[in-house]
């Protein structure tokens, strides 16, 4: 697997598959046509549906000005597409072509260039599911986190500080911030209002679904207006992480090297989603961005509070199974309804989980290997209507109701 700084991408929101991924291939192939006077970039399966709510061609226009750009919105299935985020680019000078690529945005702000040798993927760690990372960490009596710091490369705890800092500091900005999100749903930011809520009399629980869902939100709606967050593993679930994370921290008052464990461990999730599944909602639904999500905070918040290792792996399966099958469906391809509100849920579940891994851990029948084998089966199956296209769901119905 490949190290988990490929999990956590610092960069501007909404859509780490349609923003970040199709900047990174835009920067690449201007570097290699910069005397191009004009490019053109089409769009493909979900990259076409959703891209103009998701930001596509606002980030390809910024990336190749000052040229003439021009991003068709195509309905083709072009020969040899082998991913529902794909986008061709073409260099032109004077009229004629000088240049073209194909590349894929395959989740998480990565790509994968068609007909090019990639260089070779470093493989940071070994261990490539769970059940081998446990047994390394059994024979050497290691923790998770202590794995992890023991398999990078010098310079991960840096990293990771610098991480739970951003994540720090994109709560901090969108609780601070009000009024309505860009698009014409005109959604309004309720993270400052989840914050400031008062109540006479309120019962511990509640007061932990306000707080986690606040962070969540303010995290999300950050995202949502273009903001600067943190994948985890992905633009459109940052919010689960580092809401459950902010308050676990503040009520048992974790230091900041504390968390970083805690990340660690959330990362190594992540990374073995990714590695042997997605993390993409064009291929796999949101179970591959949320439920990875929950699974990544469910994990880190068993560590946290000091669980074992099969207690974590527990708490991790137990994330990603309760959300196998969740559809992609974002309104006008916006990642504002449902999926504010889904990172404030999952955030939620994180501690749900957490808690039944405390007292039921010896009961486990399902492996997190298992459930991480399933969602990547089960996303496979879905209708390509309900994977990031807004052409099913709740974005069909919504659509529906406005012609009503």
């Amino acid at each position: 697997m490949q190290s988990i700084r490929e999990i956590y991408k610092i960069g501007k929101g909404p859509s780490s598959s349609h923003t970040m991924g199709p900047e990174r291939a835009a920067r690449i192939f201007k570097a290699e046509h910069p005397d191009a006077d004009q490019y053109r970039v089409s769009l493909y399966g979900s990259l076409s549906k959703t891209g103009k709510g998701h930001g596509t061609d606002r980030v390809l226009y910024e990336v190749l000005a000052p040229a003439k750009v021009e991003v068709l919105f195509s309905d083709e299935i072009p020969e040899g597409m082998t991913h529902p985020n794909t986008l061709d680019f073409f260099a032109l000078k004077e009229g004629k072509e000088i240049g073209r690529m194909r590349a894929a945005s395959i989740g998480g702000g990565d790509i994968r260039i068609e007909g090019r040798q990639e260089p070779e993927e470093e493989e940071v760690y070994p261990e490539n599911s769970f059940a081998e990372v446990e047994e390394f960490c059994r024979f050497r009596s290691l923790d998770l986190a202590e794995y992890v710091f023991l398999t990078e490369k010098p310079g991960i705890r840096d990293f990771l500080a610098g991480v739970w800092s951003q994540m720090k500091q994109t709560i901090r900005e969108g609780l601070e911030t009000e009024g309505y999100l860009p698009g014409p749903l005109k959604v309004e930011r309720k993270a400052m209002k989840l914050y400031d809520f008062e109540m006479e009399h309120y019962h511990p629980q509640v007061e932990e679904c306000r707080l986690i869902s606040a962070y969540a939100y303010a995290t999300a709606e950050q995202n949502a207006d273009c903001g600067t967050v943190v994948t985890a593993p992905t633009c459109g679930a940052c919010g689960v992480v580092p809401a459950a994370f902010l308050y676990v921290q503040k009520r048992r008052n974790l230091s900041d090297e504390e968390m970083v464990k805690g990340l660690a461990v959330a990362g190594l999730i992540g990374n073995l989603i990714k590695h042997n599944a997605s993390i993409s909602g064009a291929e796999c639904g949101c179970q591959a961005e949320i439920g990875s999500a929950c699974a990544m905070a469910a994990a880190g918040l068993d560590y946290l509070y000091g669980l074992s290792t099969n207690q974590i792996q527990y708490a991790a399966e137990i994330a990603l199974e309760h959300h196998l099958g969740l559809t992609c469906d974002p309104i006008l391809g916006l990642v504002q309804v449902p999926c504010i509100e889904r990172n404030a849920v999952a955030a939620m579940r994180a501690m749900n989980c957490c808690n039944l891994s405390f007292f039921l851990s010896d009961t486990q029948r399902i492996s997190f290997d298992i459930a991480v084998r399933t969602m990547y089966e089960t996303g496979k199956s879905i209708n390509r209507r309900f994977r990031e296209t807004s052409e099913g769901g709740l974005a069909k119905m919504y659509g529906r109701r406005n012609q009503l």
